[in-house]
């Protein structure tokens, strides 16, 4: 295909191979999600779909628990268009789960697991889910608010429900024992027994859904920072599977994705389950995400694919265990989430071919309001510092800031965005889905991502920063606004600034400034109040490492606190703690 560079000019990309510059279209299945795995399984049954903790599951299995589970969603009484939450980790109940929605034609609302009593309070009422899942160890925080909701059920998975009776068993010894048991009489349905309620079932539980129908609902900060579910359609998710494979001819079926990226993530839904369940792939699923578990079973399952965020390389390259690791199997290793430094891409370039890879670290970029990845770095051409080209049928074009005015090459303006995983809309907030999607004159509805860039005249993107004012910690959006109004609802608080500080590991780390109200003292009791109140109402990845109180915020020319400054300011104070290492 060809897609356009800054000036309008069309320009030959690296994936159309031997194709001389004529466009090159994919051909997508116009199904549902559900249906697009079913119809892989019809191809490879006996191949396995997924493994879990030592069990591995074929994809005959897969489909038989999805149907199964589908009839239970019936059975309580899930209907067309109801939405249905899921925060759960990388386990098999949510992948049946996720795809048994689909077949009854419900929308699955994906939210972090981890996330806040009132966060999920938020995402329940905001999406007016009917039900939830959640793992047993989450029970209380559902439990708390869901007085505050429309949910009716409420079902509760177990991590060891999935285990066989050897790995159960010590599970329970090393990590079962530490949660907390839910009562007996507790108002929810247990997993087993929600399976159980699909022998109450006998037909009519599926629904034909359309490729466009919307599918699934993600969050993210959109241009503003203010939390916004994002929506998905069946075919936006088909399409990235189809382009995902376009972009990676060296797949092949039965091929292995380490899965560690969480389900209610673009990257991890989209890339790591979807694309690998509609392809033929095989799903290494990570259930807690550490350095030290993703690195065992790299080597463990001999993987084919990996993708993680910089701060997962850069752990990686400090794993002792990884000192022999033989990586020889290794067809793609994906970087997102994040921008890739320079430096570190070389670093873990030479430990990939330390370790018998032939292969080099691919840097993509992508935002939720379009799944999650759609430019990518070529598997044969690299170029430092770029992120790549865009997926095959997206389109991406560098424009003066929120107008649609397209710049010449190599001049830097707003990253925008078009193709067919582009999202339908931003969920109740009309007149931001108007300002980020805007159709131009070309006829393409484009996604204004609020990211700035530059294009080179072979159509390769250079990532130069974010417009739009967000935190990247561990590969995961942090809002500043958000916290800081939750920040600004404690009775102490008079004015709250959050900022991003530099982290070799996590990238960037939260520091919250606080100015007190009056009567207020600024001392260690008051700051652990602050800090404890955080804890109860930030999810645990967007929590402040430290708070610093001020008299007085640093103020812009029009009253705005200076936030910049107070980022300057940090920056300084790192590099003189490293002057005076580097001294002593």
């Amino acid at each position: 295909m060809k897609y356009m560079n800054g000036t309008g000019i069309t320009a030959k990309t690296p994936w159309e191979g031997h194709t001389e510059g004529m466009p090159m279209y994919l051909d997508y299945y116009e199904g549902s999600m559900c249906e697009a795995v079913e119809r892989i399984a019809e191809m490879y049954p006996n191949n396995i779909a997924f493994d879990f903790m030592g069990r591995s599951t074929t994809y005959t299995r897969l489909v038989q628990e999805i149907h199964k589970c589908a009839k239970a969603l019936k059975t309580i009484g899930i209907r067309e268009g109801d939405k249905v939450t899921i925060a759960m980790p990388n386990c098999p109940q949510a992948i049946f789960m996720f795809y048994a929605v689909n077949m009854v034609g419900g929308i699955c609302n994906m939210i972090h697991p981890l996330s806040a009593e009132k966060e999920i309070e938020f995402y329940l009422n905001e999406s007016e889910s009917v039900t939830a899942i959640t793992l047993d160890q989450f029970y209380n925080k559902f439990e708390n608010i869901r007085h505050n909701t429309k949910v009716v059920n409420i079902i509760i998975a177990s991590i060891k429900d999935e285990l066989s009776r050897p790995i159960k068993a010590g599970y329970m010894l090393t990590e079962g024992y530490k949660i907390k048991k839910i009562p007996a009489d507790a108002p929810v349905i247990r997993w087993q027994d929600f399976m159980n309620m699909s022998r109450s079932c006998f037909y009519n539980y599926r629904v034909d859904r359309k490729a466009d129908d919307p599918a699934v609902i993600l969050y993210s900060g959109g241009t503003t920072g203010t939390t916004k579910g994002i929506v998905l359609s069946n075919f936006n998710f088909n399409a990235l599977g189809e382009q995902v494979m376009a972009a990676n001819p060296m797949f092949r079926p039965g091929d292995k994705m380490l899965a560690a990226m969480p389900l209610f993530h673009g990257f991890g839904l989209g890339v790591c389950i979807h694309t690998m369940l509609s392809q033929g792939g095989r799903c290494i699923l990570i259930p807690r995400f550490t350095a030290k578990t993703y690195a065992k079973q790299i080597t463990k399952y001999r993987c084919n694919f990996i993708a993680g965020v910089p701060t997962l390389y850069e752990a990686l390259l400090r794993l002792p265990s990884m000192e022999k690791a033989d990586l020889s199997s290794l067809k793609g290793v994906f970087s997102g989430g994040d921008s890739l430094s320079i430096e570190l891409k070389k670093k873990f370039d030479k430990f990939l071919y330390d370790h018998h890879a032939s292969i080099q670290v691919r840097e993509g970029y992508g935002t939720t309001e379009t799944v999650t990845a759609c430019c990518l770095t070529p598997p044969h051409m690299f170029k430092e510092g770029s992120i790549g080209v865009p997926f095959p049928d997206t389109y991406i074009k560098i424009v003066e800031p929120g107008t649609d005015k397209e710049l010449p090459f190599n001049e830097e303006g707003e990253i925008l965005l078009a193709g067919p995983t582009v999202m339908q809309e931003y969920m109740k907030h009309p007149e931001e889905s108007a300002q980020t999607l805007r159709k131009h004159a070309d006829g393409l509805t484009w996604v204004y991502t609020g990211d700035l860039g530059t294009m080179d005249d072979e159509g390769f993107i250079y990532f130069k920063g974010r417009a739009k004012r967000m935190i990247i910690s561990s590969g995961y959006n942090v809002y500043p606004a958000q916290i800081e109004n939750i920040l600004d609802a404690h009775p102490k608080v008079q004015m709250s600034c959050v900022i991003g500080v530099p982290d070799a590991y996590k990238m960037q780390k939260v520091k919250a400034f606080v100015t007190l109200r009056t009567g207020a003292e600024a001392t260690e009791e008051t700051k652990q109040e602050i800090l404890d109140y955080c804890r109860k109402n930030i999810a645990k990845y967007a929590m402040p490492y430290d708070l610093e109180f001020r008299d007085e915020m640093p103020k812009t020319l029009v009253g705005k606190v200076a936030y910049r400054i107070l980022e300057q300011e940090e920056l300084a104070k790192i590099a003189a703690e490293q002057e005076k290492t580097q001294t002593v």
